[in-house]
């Protein structure tokens, strides 16, 4: 669950800054890909752990009302629902602490459920503990799937996990991120681009690393390189006016997983992804503010490419 306060400058530390008021809201980087692809025309089969409590049954509540199957997610006694206090500020920039909470208890049998289903595509979030997450990333599954692992929050000893997993197809970070995987500062365009390059090379058949309004950038698979040979290319970002950029990162990969899952080539599932992404960020909230196909024509002039 989130809970959101709009303030006029992010908090630095020891400081304390007013807002006007709490929001509540559903959220989770897990249930927001999932919102995102449903929303953008998926069938969407969710795996997770909320707990037995007021929050966890607003979050399978709102996610049954996105249209998303939510059969795998455990509701849990003795410990509380996953919870995220964010900060946001005038420009729409925000910062944000998570309590795990039920998130913690995604384990091996979470993912053999999510593993035997089939699927063309499998999205995995930094939210759950690094051995649920290495399981997803090499365990063999009923059918193959695209797996993309978005490493949001990047957890210690993220550099391993990239190295260690052996179906790892999608690698999607921001610049923060893939500053934690490499162990080296990632600034702008041209700095996501070489980090992308980079990633590949630590083991990642594609990485895509986000760059915020500037757009973000793929390093393809050694298999599929890119038309002009480059190591990288770079997708620019869209001009729009930005409200709240809570959950647009998790808009950008619920839209990549279900460009890719429909067979668009790797370039224009980014440029897709970056177009839901900037929509998002119209609007106040996570959930809430993901769009639809026509959100993003109305707003980015680009039309959804999955029918």
């Amino acid at each position: 669950m989130d809970i959101s306060v709009t303030v006029p400058r992010l908090p630095g530390a020891g400081s304390t800054v007013l807002g006007p008021e709490a929001r509540l809201a559903p959220g989770g980087k897990g249930a927001n890909q999932a919102v995102a692809a449903s929303r953008l025309g998926a069938d969407v089969y969710m795996v997770g752990c909320v707990a037995d409590d007021e929050f966890g049954h607003q979050l399978l509540d709102a996610l049954a009302a996105a249209g998303v199957d939510a059969d795998g997610v455990r509701d849990l006694d003795g410990i509380s629902t996953g919870l995220a206090m964010i900060a946001v500020d005038e420009s729409g920039e925000n910062l944000i602490t998570v309590a795990q909470g039920a998130n913690r208890e995604v384990g091996a049998d979470d993912v053999a459920r999510a593993l035997a289903r089939p699927a063309d595509a499998l999205v995995i979030s930094a939210e759950i503990p690094v051995p649920a997450i290495m399981s997803a990333l090499t365990e063999p599954a009923a059918t193959s799937p695209i797996r993309i692992l978005n490493l949001a929050p990047a957890p210690a000893g993220a550099a391993a996990i990239v190295a260690a997993a052996t179906t790892l197809d999608w690698l999607v970070v921001n610049e923060s991120e893939a500053a934690a995987v490499l162990g080296r500062p990632v600034h702008g365009l041209a700095g996501a681009a070489q980090a992308a390059a980079d990633l590949v090379a630590a083991g990642a058949r594609h990485a895509v690393v986000t760059a915020g309004a500037y757009g973000a950038a793929l390093a393809p698979s050694p298999a599929t390189p890119s038309p002009d040979g480059a190591a990288a290319l770079t997708v620019p970002g869209f001009h729009v006016t930005a409200v709240d950029s809570v959950g647009a990162g998790d808009t950008f990969v619920g839209a990549l997983a279900v460009a890719l899952a429909a067979g668009i080539p790797a370039a224009e599932a980014v440029r897709a992804a970056a177009a839901a992404g900037a929509a998002a960020v119209t609007r106040p909230g996570a959930q809430a503010a993901m769009p639809r196909p026509a959100d993003i024509l109305s707003m980015t002039g680009l039309n959804w490419p999955v029918a």
